[in-house]
Formats: C-alpha cells, sequence, structure tokens
C-alpha cells in the first residue's frame, strides 16, 4: 500500500512532527510505501495562482509531483494543528493547488460546475491527526469543530475518499511530556488500526 503523509506546520520542532513521524514509522513498519511531505520544510508555495485554474494548467514540478503521488495514493494521512478552525495556509494552499480538477474530482459531462462532482482519488482511508490548545469541551460547545466538516465533507468526500478517521490532540500547549508519549501512542495504534492489510 503506498500512503501519503502530508504535514502542515512551520516549526521542526512541533508536536505536529512528532505526530507526522510516528506515523511514518508505523507505517513502514507495516510493510507500506510512504511518501512523506513536510510542506513548509519543502518550501511548498501554498499560493493558487491564474496560470494553474485551467484543468490542463502546466504545473510546477513540485505541484506536479504532488498530483502524481495523491492519484496513486492507497491511503492518506494529513497532520496540523487548528488555527483559527483551519489548517495553516501551507496546508490549505496544497489543497488548492493539488485536489484540483482531473486530479482529485471531476464535474460529469454537461455539469457545468454547479452539481456534486465525482471524485477521483482511490477510495481509501484518510487519518487526520489536528492538535489543538483549545479544550475539546469549548471546541465542541462554542466552535462546533469546524475541522471535522472541512476535511469530512467539504474535501475528502467531495474527492472520493471514502472513509475519513480523524483525532484531535490537545490540549498540546500545557500537556507533559508523559501525555504527549501517551498521545504518540495512541496515533501509531490508529495507524496500526486503519493500515493494517
Amino acid at each position: 500500500m503506498r500512503v501519503s503523509i502530508i504535514l502542515g506546520h512551520p516549526d521542526p520542532g512541533s508536536f505536529n512532527h512528532a505526530l507526522a513521524r510516528i506515523a511514518e514509522a508505523t507505517l513502514l513498519e507495516l510493510g507500506h510505501e510512504v511518501c512523506f511531505h513536510d510542506l513548509q520544510a519543502e518550501g511548498f508555495d501554498p499560493v493558487l495562482t491564474p496560470a494553474e485554474l485551467s484543468r490542463d494548467a502546466v504545473l510546477p514540478p513540485l505541484v506536479a509531483r504532488h498530483c502524481a503521488e495523491i492519484r496513486e495514493a492507497d491511503g492518506l494521512i494529513l497532520v496540523h494543528p487548528n488555527w483559527w478552525g483551519q489548517p495553516p495556509a501551507v496546508l490549505k494552499g496544497w489543497v488548492d493547488r493539488v485536489l484540483r480538477p482531473g486530479v482529485a474530482y471531476e464535474f460529469l459531462p454537461g455539469d457545468n460546475g454547479e452539481g456534486v462532482p465525482q471524485g477521483l482519488l482511490k477510495p481509501m482511508t484518510a487519518l487526520v491527526l489536528n492538535t489543538s490548545n483549545t479544550p475539546a469541551a469549548r471546541e465542541l460547545s462554542v466552535f462546533g469543530d469546524p475541522l471535522d466538516g472541512l476535511w469530512r465533507h467539504c474535501i475528502l468526500f467531495f474527492c472520493g475518499v471514502s472513509k475519513v478517521v480523524r483525532r484531535m490532540f490537545g490540549v498540546v500547549c500545557t500537556s507533559t511530556p508523559e501525555q504527549r508519549a501517551a498521545w504518540l501512542d495512541e496515533a501509531a495504534a490508529l495507524v496500526r488500526r486503519e493500515f493494517s492489510a
């Protein structure tokens, strides 16, 4: 199985990086092929240019590589913090530039873009690992967990992903080393559960 890990966090010392690396190690332990992308470290530019809007646009090499990989992926792991109820800009830009028409979805003939698209990604599991500094009860009662709707309904379902599993780890800023170690164990267990053959 080929699994893409997409990490969106600017700090290489972040807990998000630790989550992404434990996910990678667990996938490799299971014998899977892993395409690991630390978007910030790669210098991924999140800005979608007018030249890329056309379905048949000639894409910059890094974007084209990401598009080719996501077409072939059998699984997807997204790792990022909750910033303003959204992923960081670098990951939002990855969605804009990589999950594009002809790669991740298309509209059926005769549909001018007003209907429901057909997802083009392989039927797969997407595991979304998030971090937060907002207590879970407040997140749900005040904000309604916008990340869940964003990934599950607005993005991944749109692209044909058949199963979305999401786990929010928090509160990170006040967590102890023991708590973070337990969360890493939990993340590894989630990867084993969702990606074991």
